[in-house]
């Protein structure tokens, strides 16, 4: 920026963040420049903007790709509490697009844009999906394991407190799942999308049978190799597949599990995703469906997750969810919001990644870390204010009328429920297969 500018940084901010309700919080530019809102109260946080390049992104077009390039490029940083500046972004991405350009019109600055998008293929086609589900997931184990824990399991946790650790939520998290589908001895269980194998490991410890299906060859990998070290291989598998690969393999199942790989489904396959699911299950079987769902009400935006994160995901809302699962037979027998939990599970995730950091970045480059953060971070902000949330739907194929479910929710609380969870959840030796 033009030395002749720097006088007016002072009128741009203060324009910019006019009628702001939220945490207070410091600007810091490239020349040790500061700006504070509401001066004499110690920031939450401080933005700082090391080139020029940032502050185009801050003034003239702030919104989730601008500003989250920018972050990822080191451009522009946080310091303080991470988690508060995205009161500030929100309050930006709000502003009246009139008022955005007349700034940036007096600032006479270009717009920070960079990005890449993955393409191969047809969107949600299997190779497509493929790839998309690699470049998320296909990281090093040892890159998740820090941060995701023991219990290597990248989904909600279940909180019975808001202040127990994590390893604990997540091992609750699992038994949450074999209880509402009454997990029993001998019954065929499938996991899809079963990542590193934790659930499909719990469900043996039910005495299931147990098959897992990923379509990372590294978590399909580590999640065989933990299996075979806990000496489940009699009943419990895991496997890199496509879900809709399973027709006319394998025998139905009594019970399936899906979670959190449904958002890489895509809104015109849901219909193929329960179909198949409901021809997988006997008559009197039993799935849960465990999903990010996006609100109605939220706004639609360029997604900075969309495009560094989830190449091809796509959030769709719970009547979209219901409405395909009913229409290929299933019967709505549960429905539960776990919103609040996973903002409590990314904040921990975030507590995670940053005492880790030296860690993780012998595994990943910085700018890897940096959207896994921010990710993380941005994430919590948006459960918290509503704009997703995390529905667990328990459906059932009925038979002959049967649920196959008691009348009572009673016994998915009963303390004799739970299973033990098999050894080869420690981290400790986890080495890819």
């Amino acid at each position: 920026m033009a030395d002749s500018l720097l006088p007016r940084r002072k009128a741009w901010l203060g324009e910019l963040f006019q009628g702001y309700q939220g945490p207070p919080f410091e600007v810091r530019l490239w020349d040790g420049w500061r700006w504070s809102w509401r001066p004499g109260q110690s920031p939450a946080c401080t933005i700082v903007v090391a080139d020029p390049a940032a502050l185009a992104a801050l003034l003239a077009k702030p919104n989730e790709l601008t500003l989250g390039e920018a972050f990822i490029d080191g451009s522009l940083d946080v310091e303080g509490d991470l988690f508060s500046v995205f009161a500030v972004a929100e309050h930006l991405f709000s502003l009246p697009r009139a008022l955005k350009r007349r700034i940036a019109q007096k600032a006479a600055l270009a717009v920070f844009a960079l990005g890449r998008r993955i393409r191969h293929g047809a969107v949600s086609s299997r190779r497509r999906d493929r790839a998309s589900i690699a470049y998320h997931y296909d990281q090093p184990v040892n890159f998740f394991a820090p941060w995701l824990g023991e219990s290597l399991v990248y989904s909600c946790a279940y909180f019975r407190d808001a202040g127990e650790p994590l390893e604990v939520a997540q091992r609750q998290k699992l038994d949450h799942v074999c209880r509402k589908l009454r997990l029993k001895t001998g019954e065929r269980f499938l996991d899809i999308g079963c990542g590193w194998g934790s659930l499909t490991m719990h469900a043996a410890g039910y005495g299931a049978r147990a098959h897992g299906i990923t379509l990372s060859r590294e978590q399909a990998a580590t999640a065989q190799s933990r299996i075979h070290r806990a000496d489940l291989d009699a009943g419990c598998t895991a496997e890199l597949r496509d879900y809709r690969e399973l027709e006319g393999r394998l025998p139905q199942f009594d019970k399936i599990a899906s979670v959190g790989m449904f958002e890489h489904v895509g809104l015109k396959n849901l219909p193929l995703y329960f179909g198949i699911a409901y021809r997988l299950l006997k008559p009197g079987g039993l799935l849960l469906n465990h999903a990010i769902a996006r609100s109605q009400m939220a706004p639609v935006r360029d997604s900075f997750v969309e495009r560094y994160v989830f190449p091809d995901g796509r959030l769709v809302t719970l009547t979209e969810t219901l409405t395909a699962a009913q229409s290929q037979g299933f019967e709505v027998r549960d429905v539960e919001n776990l919103r609040e939990h996973y903002e409590l599970t990314l904040r921990q995730w975030v507590a995670g990644l940053k005492a880790h950091r030296e860690e993780l970045l012998r595994q990943v480059p910085e700018k890897t870390y940096r959207i896994w953060l921010l990710y993380m971070a941005g994430s919590a902000a948006a459960f918290r204010r509503g704009d997703i949330a995390i529905y667990q739907t328990l459906l059932s194929r009925p038979d002959s009328g049967k649920s196959g479910l008691p009348l009572t929710r009673a016994d998915l609380y009963a303390p004799d429920r739970a299973a033990s969870p098999p050894s080869a959840n420690s981290v400790g030796h986890l080495t890819a297969a």
